[in-house]
């Protein structure tokens, strides 16, 4: 139950929040959004095992844009008419510009919900296999993206060991942090050039084991769709339309 949303097809989860994304933006009263992020809260309560403390850390710069986004349109939006509620530093505050400041701020939190469920629900690995099986990505561009995600994790591990030897030569000496962004070129520069050389490699060994870009009928590993796949995505699609027909109703 807890890993549905872990196990959906990749291909047809990325249908389903796109389409979601799409008709959400055609709403601009405040509560089919604040309805929307409550649905999926309610969601990745009950069909995902994501790491809540994590999903907070990323939910923060977001949370900070929606309190920007509202103090900016409360503050610095025009002048829309409507009936006065109260004044905010000599700033005269309508309902108008309430409701509007209240629909963008609860937007980037709807948006940045489902674009985290998204995210943490899914592995990059099979998201990239699955769109090359179900929607006929072309491997060439497939195999590439593949192999600059697993040269992040090296590209890390890289950055760290050039930082750190540059420590020990007594190299990152600087006081200032304007010297230390200057001296960073002292490690970016070796990184590109190993990454260079990695990437070149890794076309070598591709052409060795016979890839040639052409799309492929078998997999080793086949992401398959099923019906549990489909009724996800129906319910999911469901809840985001009844959260847009009672926002309707509430506004």
């Amino acid at each position: 139950m807890r890993n549905l949303l872990h196990d959906m097809n990749p291909s047809i989860k990325f249908i389903t929040v796109t389409i979601a994304m799409l008709g959400l933006a055609f709403f601009f009263n405040p509560w089919t959004p604040l309805l929307f992020f409550f649905c999926i809260l309610v969601i990745q309560l009950l069909f995902s095992r994501i790491n809540w403390k994590l999903w907070s850390l990323f939910m923060l710069p977001f949370a900070f844009g929606a309190f920007g986004y509202l103090w900016t349109t409360i503050v610095f939006s025009a002048e829309t008419g409507g009936t006065v509620m109260w004044s905010l530093f000599g700033f005269d505050v309508t309902d108008k510009q309430w409701a509007l400041a209240l629909s963008l701020s609860f937007r980037v939190l709807a948006f940045s919900s489902l674009s985290l469920l998204f995210a943490l629900t899914t592995d990059p690995v099979k998201f990239v296999m699955s769109l090359m099986q179900q929607l006929k990505l072309s491997p060439k561009l497939a195999y590439g993206v593949l192999v600059g995600y697993q040269f992040l994790p090296v590209l890390k591990d890289e950055f760290f060991q050039i930082q750190q030897a540059h420590r020990l030569r007594g190299a990152a000496t600087e006081k200032f942090w304007w010297q230390r962004l200057l001296g960073i070129r002292r490690i970016i520069i070796p990184m590109l050039a190993g990454a260079v050389r990695k990437a070149e490699r890794s076309a070598f060994a591709m052409e060795a084991r016979g890839f040639t870009g052409e799309p492929r009928k078998e997999f080793y590993q086949p992401v398959v769709v099923s019906t549990r796949d489909y009724v996800l995505a129906s319910s999911l699609l469901m809840l985001a339309g009844l959260s847009m027909y009672a926002g309707n109703m509430l506004s």
